[in-house]
């Protein structure tokens, strides 16, 4: 019988099914205590999308909370992370700090892990393993400080060799290296990194949340989008998602009564790009704001056709996005403004169809092209749900992660 892990999570946007956002951390720590191991995790008390409190309307500097096992310790955050970027620093520095307090307070652990971006809470994950003597695990989930940088948000020169420097201290630092895309892998080799010292766990999607054969009629009813074929975009809304790119294709397709955008989460352009759609009077819009995980594959059942963007960087190119695996679960198509490795999988899939990012034309052609051949669109949602079920099934991404955190609590 395989002796029980007791693993630590410092993770500040970390999101319960009951929350907006993606959920790969709860799902696997679920299957961790399934596995009869521990897993705790150091979360902010704040949503990381909307900016509200999780913990109803309390500060505490800690307030812990059990979900179906997973143990929470909710740390502290100054509510000022949609202000502005100064502010937002400000949010991240207060839970670096609070969360340090909460991952000595956790009781016994074998294993400290930490995650990035934002790089401040996997400078606080470093710090309570090096205090707590146990391994320290790096998952990279974005390519920080490189995405800021290519968004043109990281801008000062000293800011960014400080940054770089923090990066590569923690690289270093770090037991074990883990990334959720084989191009963060890649990226990490050409910086010198031990092959061996890198492990992927590529992002993925429980299928079972989603059902395949769902049309999501009541949602569909309560939007007013019967009749319509609805394209839906689930996730941030903020400057790297590119989102004016589909209110451009939506004016571009305005008189085409059929077509219906959704809008689905929140973010700090939220705002600004509602009150765009008010300016160009775009009817064929809806932003229905945030909504947890547990309602997404009723949403998702209730479209005909899915959406990502991002901004046309270099580096987006290395991504691949939590939502795509969502909407290829729930048997939809995507139409996919991003190129490098995640437009392989949706090529490899059939599941979709790629447009140049940034290219409102392109985007609004690809939707047309679908609304006009719903058969084609289903037949492509089938194969897309197909292909994540066989290569990016979190059930199997879940056992290679309980694995690897045992190999590495047990490392002498």
């Amino acid at each position: 019988m395989s002796i029980a892990m007791r693993t630590l999570l410092i993770h500040q946007a970390f999101v319960s099914p009951n929350e907006p956002g993606g959920t790969r951390h709860y799902e696997l720590a679920r299957h961790c205590v399934d596995q009869g191991h521990a897993f705790t995790i150091v979360a902010s008390d704040q949503s990381y999308l909307t900016g509200q409190r999780t913990t109803n309307g309390r500060a505490k500097l800690v307030i812990e909370e059990d979900i179906a096992g997973v143990r929470v310790l909710r740390a502290y955050t100054y509510p000022s992370l949609h202000r502005s970027f100064v502010w937002r620093v400000v949010a991240f520095l207060s839970f670096m700090v609070t969360s340090v307090v909460a991952g000595l307070r956790a009781g016994p652990v074998d294993l400290v892990i930490g995650t990035t971006p934002p790089i401040f809470q996997a400078l606080s994950a470093w710090l309570v393993a090096v205090l707590r003597r146990r391994p320290f695990l790096l998952e990279i989930r974005d390519l920080w400080p490189e995405f800021a940088i290519g968004m043109g948000v990281l801008t000062n020169p000293v800011l960014i060799v400080g940054a770089r420097l923090l990066e590569s201290f923690l690289y270093a630092q770090a037991t074990h290296l883990l990334v959720n895309s084989p191009a963060y892998r890649d990226y990490l080799i050409k910086k010198g990194i031990r092959v061996d010292k890198i492990t992927l766990i590529a992002n993925g999607v429980d299928p079972s949340m989603f059902n395949s054969e769902d049309q999501g009629l009541h949602i569909r009813s309560t939007l007013h989008v019967d009749d319509k074929f609805v394209i839906t975009y689930a996730g941030a809304i903020g400057l790297a998602n590119d989102i004016p790119t589909i209110l451009n294709a939506a004016e571009i397709l305005k008189d085409n009564s059929q077509i219906h955008f959704l809008l689905v989460g929140d973010g700090k352009e939220r705002a600004k790009l509602e009150d765009s759609v008010r300016a160009r009077n775009l009817t064929n819009v809806t932003f229905t704001g945030s909504r947890p995980k547990s309602d997404m594959a009723g949403i998702l059942a209730a479209s005909d056709a899915c959406l990502a963007t991002l901004q046309d960087i270099p580096m987006f190119r290395t991504t691949y996005p939590n939502k795509v695996f969502d909407y290829m679960a729930a048997a939809r198509p995507t139409i996919l403004g991003i190129d490098g490795v995640i437009r392989d999988v949706i090529e490899a899939a059939n599941g979709g169809i790629f447009v140049q990012p940034g290219s409102a034309r392109a985007l609004a052609d690809a939707v047309a092209q679908l609304a006009a051949q719903p058969d084609t669109a289903q037949e492509m949602g089938r194969s897309a749900r197909a292909y994540v079920v066989e290569h990016f099934n979190r059930a199997d991404q879940s056992r290679a992660f309980t694995d690897l955190i045992r190999r590495i609590a047990t490392r002498s």
